[in-house]
């Protein structure tokens, strides 16, 4: 008997070598292309290839990336969630309505903000994991009615953050002295390592991978599978909260109408990233790779003076290429 299950044993070891062969490869062809596009852009303009610039390009990944690791998450389970670009815009609306109109210090005003994310995440999960409402749809609600709360909650005005002391120095300040790096980027590297380990090292990212791969076994094997999902949309939803606070820190202010388009470059970045849309796929890693990759386009598009329109056609094509890349993998494998 024991000579019987040793091959089994060997071919099951060598194709979780293999999948982990198949995922590193995914990253170092991302980052590959990061290296291309950027080199190309330091070719194409003298005022690219600056310090400030590179600087100016992380602190632009700063959001996007912040959406994208929590979308991460999402999409490795085979969903997905449209309402992360207008449900920032409501957390950031949400953050003047704390720290503005009801005069709350900073220390309740953010982790109060942050929640509210995760209390949109909560409703996502719901909706999805108890309703059975397919998430391109129940996350498609959320955006419009995010879209429109932001606007009625703000009498679609700006809250400015003025008075509150310290607020934009989460994003613009700068807590080590002699290094020109800005706060967000900080925070978005800690909030990614903190990411990075739950994905691959806790229950959460052993029960995300695995309802991702296949739900249907995860259900037969015990796990309540209704329950992670709902935490999985509210962790999620946390991250959107944070990048509702980082946005508005960065402008100084919580304007109503921004974050439609955000969940879209978002949602490129964890694809260009290597998780897949299928489900069961994907790393923290890949997805920051991912959101570099759409910060370098668009800060070399700008430079160059690209027209708007045409910028958003070339992130269209991008986005385009992504998804076809994730279904020829798909096929492959």
């Amino acid at each position: 008997m024991t000579t019987a299950k040793a091959p089994a044993f060997t071919r099951q070891e060598e194709n979780g070598k293999g999948a982990a062969l198949k995922s590193r490869l995914q990253q170092l062809l991302a980052f590959a292309s990061l290296i291309v596009i950027y080199t190309y852009f330091a070719f194409a303009s003298e005022f690219f290839f600056t310090y400030d610039n590179f600087i100016s390009i992380l602190f632009s990944t700063v959001v996007i990336g912040t959406l994208a690791i929590g979308t991460t998450f999402v999409v490795i389970t085979s969903g997905i969630d449209l309402s992360i670009g207008t449900g920032m815009a409501l957390c950031a609306v949400m953050a003047g309505v704390f720290m503005v109109n009801a005069g709350l210090p900073l220390a309740v005003g953010v982790p109060l903000t942050i929640l509210f994310g995760g209390l949109m995440g909560l409703i996502n999960g719901f909706n999805i994991a108890v309703l059975g409402i397919p998430p391109f749809i129940a996350t498609l609600a959320m955006m419009l009615v995010a879209e429109g709360l932001a606007l009625v909650v703000s009498d679609s005005t700006p809250i400015y953050f003025n008075e509150v002391d310290g607020y934009t120095d989460l994003s613009t300040g700068r807590l080590i002295p002699g290094v020109d790096i800005p706060n967000a980027v900080l925070i978005l590297v800690v909030v990614a390592i903190i990411a990075g380990v739950l994905l691959t090292k806790s229950v959460l990212g052993r029960y995300t991978y695995s309802i991702g791969s296949n739900e249907e076994a995860t259900g037969l094997s015990g796990i309540n599978v209704r329950r992670w999902k709902i935490a999985i949309y509210v962790f999620a939803g946390l991250f959107t909260g944070l990048a509702g606070v980082l946005i508005s820190a960065r402008l100084g202010s919580a304007q109503p109408a921004t974050g439609m388009g955000y969940e879209l470059q978002a949602i490129a970045a964890v694809v260009i990233g290597g998780t897949s849309l299928s489900g069961g796929k994907g790393s923290i890693i890949g997805t920051l790779i991912g959101a570099l990759i759409i910060s370098v386009l668009n800060n070399g598009l700008q430079i160059m003076s690209i027209p708007q329109e045409w910028q958003n056609v070339i992130l269209g094509c991008v986005i385009l290429v992504a998804v076809y890349t994730d279904q020829v993998r798909k096929e492959l494998q």
